[in-house]
């Protein structure tokens, strides 16, 4: 399929988060005490760090969640409309704090998170028909779990009426997704862990990842695309059988927003027009480079970064 001329629309519904991050040579054992490398508060949220990475990577990015009335919120605001994203769609809640995550990233690069959802958790069902028309803007709509499954599900039910593409990043993943949410998406985009948790089974090889993509299409997803890290992409388009995209070599420094990166960027390319192979393979190389930085946001490359590499 040929690119549209005009920047495609991406609506990203879900969180914002303001990071906590902490650097350490691993992760501590329950009761012990670690001493840390360094420390940053940065900009995140599986819904933020979306919207980011589709915004500098072509798009044209509309947000609709909740922050609260506090200075994590004025500033994930701030750095949202900085990026050029409308945040019309984007409340302000008079009684949650602003959702955090503390971050702890030890020196293999891995991460563990503990994400705590506060204004994330006011985005209603409400919420999502008050924003009718942001949704109606996009050609792709991407929706995460980091807010309340019924607020997901209506998201992705209005989607679906709007006949827009649909994306969800089913993070964090506790088990099985309801049956009814399946013929609502057009992309399910999990990552191993993600994967293994929605399927009960073993993901930790392209292989592995091949037969969680069948299960998943068994189960009624339409297209199932697994993020496997270093290990690279599975995708499994309609009826066709499961395809391994390798990822570009990097040396890896924080992992924390490389999925987001991925989605972003797959997103910006389908609503520009691009195939879905160009799309995986434009994402992959911005995922590539997101993890050779640090921090969530700061580590989204700009579209120029992957057109000259």
């Amino acid at each position: 399929m040929a690119m549209n001329d005009a920047r495609g629309h991406v609506t990203v519904v879900g969180s914002l988060n303001m990071d906590l991050v902490a650097r350490a040579p691993r992760m501590p054992q329950p009761g012990e005490t670690l001493a840390g490398h360094a420390f940053a508060q940065v900009p995140g949220g599986k819904g933020g760090n979306q919207a980011v990475a589709a915004a500098r990577l072509g798009a044209q990015v509309a947000m609709l969640g909740c922050v609260g009335a506090d200075a994590n919120g004025v500033q994930l605001r701030a750095g949202l409309e900085a990026e050029g994203i409308d945040c019309a769609a984007l409340e302000t809640s008079a009684t949650a704090p602003t959702g955090v995550a503390l971050i702890i990233v030890d020196d293999g690069s891995q991460n563990s998170i503990v994400i705590i959802a506060g204004s994330n958790g006011e985005v209603t069902p409400d919420t999502i028909a008050r924003h009718d028309a942001a949704l109606a803007r996009a050609q792709v709509v991407i929706c995460q779990l980091e807010t309340p499954p019924a607020t997901v599900h209506a998201a992705l039910t209005a989607a679906r009426r709007l006949g827009k593409t649909v994306i969800l990043n089913p993070a964090p993943a506790v088990g099985p997704l309801p049956v009814d949410w399946l013929p609502l998406v057009d992309y399910l985009v999990p990552n191993e862990l993600e994967a293994a948790t929605l399927t009960g089974l073993s993901v930790s090889s392209p292989e592995e990842a091949m037969l969680a993509a069948d299960a998943l299409r068994s189960a009624g997803a339409r297209n199932v695309i697994v993020t496997i890290g270093a290990q690279g992409v599975v995708a499994a388009m309609g009826g066709e059988p499961p395809r391994h995209f390798d990822a570009p070599r990097v040396r890896a420094v924080d992992t924390t927003a490389a999925g987001d990166t991925f989605i972003g960027g797959f997103a910006a390319q389908l609503a520009q027009g691009a195939s879905v192979t160009d799309a995986i393979r434009f994402a992959q190389r911005a995922a590539s480079i997101s993890v050779t930085r640090a921090g969530a946001q700061p580590s989204i490359p700009i579209r120029a970064e992957i057109d000259g590499a």
